[in-house]
């Protein structure tokens, strides 16, 4: 039987942690038992969430980090370790998306500010966080990324390609870390209604479209994706490494008929 609290005693970090499925993940693992650290660009919004999870009971601090900067995810272990004094969980859902559109119109500066938040910012935290986890008999890493980085995805093709490298990342990484006991796996989710999705779902034509062809025939929710969040992150996962979750209500594998 699953304890009522599986992730008593540990410390997350959640990166993007200020809305949508970073705030969702950051609340479920908070509920589970686990001290959290939520990450965001800007200070204001992760402050909020993390006074609505202190006001339910919860542990959790806000740290301003913008993961697209070199330094930034160095100082955020940091700080945690000085908060909490252990890092065993990273959730790696801090994404930018700049430039919609076919690939070829993308600039340099589009694909620049994409990989280094999204792909770049994401190792830079791994790179950082591993060596604390291994100190602690090991870890938990969740990357977030996307349906959109097995399949393109129309006019986001370049945040596809960051995602595609998500999941290379992650797989590339288990292998090297589990000797040191620290699973890596991704959650690829479709069509999840949150702000940052908002310019796809507002669109009724394209949501239509989407709904129609999803077997589940509705979008998906943050709720949608805290189960294989919370599995990921507590020791039912221990024998589980490397592996893309598809959370997509079956658009995928409908769009293979």
């Amino acid at each position: 039987m699953q304890p009522a609290q599986p992730l008593a005693g540990k410390v997350a970090i959640v990166t993007g942690g200020s809305r949508g499925i970073g705030a969702a993940i950051a609340r479920a693992y908070a509920a589970a038992g686990a001290r959290v650290v939520l990450a965001s660009r800007k200070l204001e919004g992760v402050a909020a969430v993390a006074e609505e999870i202190q006001a339910a009971g919860g542990d959790a601090t806000a740290i301003a980090a913008h993961m697209g900067e070199p330094t930034a995810a160095t100082a955020l272990v940091e700080e945690a370790l000085a908060m909490y004094g252990a890092v065993d969980i990273v959730v790696n859902n801090a994404a930018t998306n700049p430039h919609a559109g076919p690939l070829l119109t993308s600039t340099e500066s589009h694909w620049d500010k994409t990989l280094e938040v999204n792909l770049r910012g994401g190792f830079r935290l791994i790179q950082a966080a591993a060596p604390h986890m291994a100190l602690r008999g090991g870890g938990k890493i969740i990357n977030i990324a996307s349906i959109g980085g097995l399949n393109p995805e129309p006019n986001i093709g370049l945040y596809s390609i960051t995602k595609a490298g998500i999941i290379m990342l992650t797989k590339v990484l288990a292998l090297e870390l589990a000797a040191q006991h620290i699973q890596l796996n991704a959650i690829a989710p479709g069509l999840i209604k949150t702000t940052f999705s908002r310019a796809i779902w507002d669109d009724a034509a394209h949501l239509a479209a989407t709904v129609a062809t999803t077997p589940a025939g509705r979008l998906g929710t943050e709720e949608d994706l805290l189960g294989i969040a919370l599995y990921l992150a507590s020791p039912a996962s221990d024998f589980t490494t490397g592996q893309t979750f598809v959370i997509d209500g079956g658009l995928t594998i409908a769009h293979g008929r």
